[in-house]
């Protein structure tokens, strides 16, 4: 077990991306704790999808902050723009930065590459910029299982091979890493990267397959189910997720010397999933039994009619499965919410959410 470097207790927070399906969610349990002194949520809102629902997070995190001895601010803007992220750490002085902040989508990366290049890469430039002329204790950023490409080693382990990325999603995620790994060892940078696996949960991302199976089974529409059913993805719940997040933020990779005698970038990557992949076919079955249940659907309603198996999509890959006993050993930490838990609570909110 990793001790403990660094207390939140009245300290302040970024968090990029605050507006975010995982960006909101950090931020409302930071406040619901208490412990910081304030929390700066930054975001540009940008219409990617639907901005109601950035919106209705951003209540959350208000109503959370009205209970919390921790301040809320809100900042709308763009981490790209060269000035945001400057001003934002003059007049702040953040003691830990959260990077949630992305164009995230494998898909939409194929037709749109502009948008990534700006928010990915340039984005966590400024970011690193900012966090070298204002030192921070401890910088944690999201990556993404992405990295790994089609990497035949499964599960996927921290150490194995990222440089074969088959999107530009991908791409803009390793070179994160990379940048990170650079300023840690050229400034001293306390540095860790998280790369998530298959994130979902009440108000995630409608771009996300759960979501979408879930406005085209409730409008009667056709879904199709990639690789012909045959692609399995380790879905990791929400709260695990932020969880990891909250331990990682408290202790920062210590400062320690090479064999050599010369100093090592303060620099730590991990895999945040919940290890045990399912396949697309379990999990439609059971996000389609969870939404009859919920009452989104009818219990009569024809699944077998509104599924279609096709090819797998371009950029995609087969299987995701994360090895998480790094995190274990480090943190004492397992994502294990089962699949079926986080889609009954999906079920709920997206049935409240779509009335």
């Amino acid at each position: 077990m990793r001790t403990q470097n660094v207390s939140l207790a009245g300290k302040t927070v970024l968090v990029t991306g605050a507006a975010g399906f995982i960006g909101a969610y950090l931020a409302r349990s930071l406040l619901g704790r208490g412990e910081v002194k304030r929390v700066v949520g930054l975001d540009n809102l940008n219409d990617y999808y639907d901005v109601e629902l950035k919106r209705q997070r951003l209540r959350w995190i208000e109503s959370a902050a009205e209970k919390s001895a921790s301040e809320w601010v809100f900042v709308r803007d763009d981490i790209a723009r060269e000035r945001c992220l400057e001003d934002l750490f003059a007049q702040h002085r953040f003691n830990v930065a959260v990077n949630l902040a992305a164009q995230a989508g494998v898909r939409y990366s194929i037709d749109h590459p502009d948008v990534y290049i700006e928010s990915n890469l340039i984005g966590f430039y400024r970011l690193l910029e900012a966090c070298r002329h204002n030192p921070v204790e401890h910088l944690v950023y999201a990556s993404s299982s992405s990295v790994y490409g089609a990497n035949s080693s499964i599960p996927y382990s921290v150490g194995d091979r990222t440089d074969e990325p088959v999107s530009l999603y991908a791409a803009t995620k390793k070179s994160n890493e990379m940048l990170a790994h650079a300023y840690a060892k050229l400034y001293d940078i306390p540095s860790t990267g998280l790369r998530f696996f298959t994130v979902y949960g009440p108000a995630g991302r409608p771009d996300m397959a759960y979501f979408g199976f879930a406005d085209k089974l409730r409008q009667g529409k056709t879904i199709e189910i990639f690789n012909y059913g045959n692609c399995r993805r380790d879905f990791t719940y929400i709260d695990d997720i932020v969880e990891g997040i909250l331990r990682v933020m408290r202790c920062a990779p210590e400062r320690r010397k090479g064999e050599d005698g010369l100093p090592l970038p303060p620099y730590r990557l991990y895999n945040i999933g919940n290890s045990h992949p399912e396949s697309l076919t379990e999990f439609v079955r059971i996000l389609g039994e969870e939404l009859v249940a919920a009452g989104v659907l009818d219990r009569d309603f024809d699944f077998a009619a509104h599924q279609k198996m096709v090819p797998m999509q371009p950029g995609d890959v087969p299987v995701t499965y994360a090895d998480t006993s790094p995190l274990e050993a480090d943190f004492g930490f397992k994502p294990d919410t089962p699949l079926r838990e986080g889609l009954r609570r999906f079920a709920k909110w997206y049935r409240d959410y779509s009335a």
